[in-house]
């Protein structure tokens, strides 16, 4: 049972019933002071950032808190109240005209997304699953499969779709990375206008690339080099890989560009794998889908990169290309420590706690002592212990009795032996006698005596004249 202690308001009740009921987190404010310094900078960098704009200043609600929840691995989130002082600061920063808003921040240089309004369940959930990810997608272990970007998995387009492709931008945290980034989002952009392919469109050079982006068979992703180095070294076998992956070793950092094409055959006979113990150490499993990696060598320019993708794609799904099948590196997850902070998951201070519990022993301890039945209860258990205590020292009692009884019944006996050896009980032996001399004996007495000790029998006193003439 558990029982709410705080103010009697809908705002008080809703948060204890969904921290502490629901067990959903709690979504802290920030002020315009502590938005930049404790949420915008201090959110990782692969998750979506998440605003909520209140007029009111009420906690968020058990919907919004449970999508905060199923949602914690792709977006951060953040409550702000809305005041009329602050309306130009947020219309300069990020497009909000009034409250209640949403607000969803992505990669560097990506315009914010706002939605106006309120929303119930049904449609934040919509909107959450739009924009739960970036422009250009990180490519992590939650979102590979998700993305199309797993040999384990399938294409963005379905279970049946044989072959697909994946367009991996990887480095590690520099300029140049974020410069790359920029490009493929315009390439994306380029590449997923609206309009169908006409018959003329057909002869442009970008026109498999476009095609395969409209059938989903064409993702465009990133990945960091350095927290997914051995990923990275997989596809990247170069001389100039460590430029790329793992942590930095030069000062020279090189964002690489590579495209995956898979191919999976679910028709193959594939052999069904030893399930011992020790499997694994002679036989590894193979990826369900095969792979075939390019890697770009060109400029920067878009024009020159979608040509190269559009003829990659075409020889892809023309020709009869080697499949190569081999087991890929697991994707290292960002979020391996990934637990709520203590304002998000809902609990409290060590010192808020230990409030809590003492408030509700008190409380159990002032229900217990008005009900009638805890009377006869503390009677009951009196009468039990009692009852124990006396039953042990009654077992005591009885089994001293029968050793006392035993003794009595030996003494006779003992006297009748003593009475029949009389001599040999009572009169001590020589060698006894002598042991107790010696124990009585002074210490000086084992000393011999010397001759000046002992008085010769005709010895006698002199006596000394008193004259000294004569």
């Amino acid at each position: 049972m558990s029982r709410y202690d705080g103010e009697l308001s809908v705002d008080s009740v809703t948060d204890w019933v969904a921290m502490s009921i629901l067990s959903l987190p709690r979504i802290r404010y920030y002020s315009k002071e502590s938005m930049a310094q404790d949420f915008l900078l201090k959110s990782k960098p692969h998750k979506v950032k998440v605003i909520f704009f209140s007029q009111t200043g009420e906690r968020a609600t058990p919907f919004i808190r449970q999508a905060a929840k199923n949602y914690s691995a792709y977006a951060t989130f953040a409550f702000v109240l809305w005041q009329e002082g602050e309306s130009s600061l947020w219309w300069n920063m990020l497009g909000v005209e009034s409250a209640p808003a949403i607000v969803f921040l992505k990669e560097t240089g990506v315009k914010p997304v706002v939605h106006h309004g309120y929303v119930n369940s049904s449609l934040f959930v919509d909107i959450m699953e739009k924009n739960k990810y970036h422009v250009l997608p990180q490519l992590r272990s939650v979102t590979s499969k998700e993305l199309g970007c797993d040999p384990r998995g399938f294409s963005r387009a379905g279970k049946d779709t044989k072959i697909w492709y994946c367009i991996v931008l990887v480095g590690r945290y520099s300029k140049e990375l974020n410069e790359m980034r920029e490009t493929m989002r315009r390439i994306q952009e380029t590449l997923s206008n609206d309009r169908d392919l006409t018959a003329v469109d057909q002869d442009l050079p970008s026109a498999p690339a476009l095609l395969a982006l409209k059938q989903k068979r064409l993702t465009f992703t990133w990945l960091d080099g350095e927290a997914q180095k051995s990923y990275c070294f997989f596809y990247i076998n170069s001389e100039n890989s460590y430029e790329t992956c793992g942590p930095m070793r030069d000062i020279t950092d090189t964002a690489q560009l590579f495209i995956v094409r898979y191919d999976r055959n679910d028709t193959e006979n594939v052999g069904k794998q030893p399930t011992s113990k020790f499997s694994e150490l002679y036989n590894v499993e193979t990826d369900p889908a095969a792979q075939l990696v390019a890697k770009y060598n060109g400029s920067n320019k878009i024009e020159q990169i979608v040509q190269w993708i559009s003829e990659i794609i075409k020889d892809g799904d023309s020709k009869n290309l080697p499949s190569f099948k081999t087991r890929t590196p697991e994707l290292v997850p960002e979020d391996a420590d990934s637990t709520w902070s203590s304002w998000s998951e809902g609990t409290v201070s060590p010192s808020r706690g230990l409030i809590h519990r003492v408030k509700s022993f008190l409380n159990k301890v002032h229900d217990y002592s008005g009900d009638p039945r805890v009377g006869p209860f503390l009677l009951l258990a009196a009468l039990i212990s009692f009852g124990s205590v006396w039953f042990k020292r009654s077992q005591v009692a009885q089994s001293s009795g029968p050793d006392r009884s035993s003794q009595k019944s030996n003494e006779p006996e003992r006297s009748n032996q003593q009475t029949r050896e009389p001599d040999q009980s009572n009169q001590p032996n020589a060698k006894d006698a002598t042991m107790r001399k010696r124990r009585t004996r002074p210490r000086n007495d084992l000393v011999p005596p010397s001759m000046t000790d002992v008085d010769p029998k005709d010895a006698y006193q002199a006596e000394f004249s008193d004259s000294d003439t004569g």
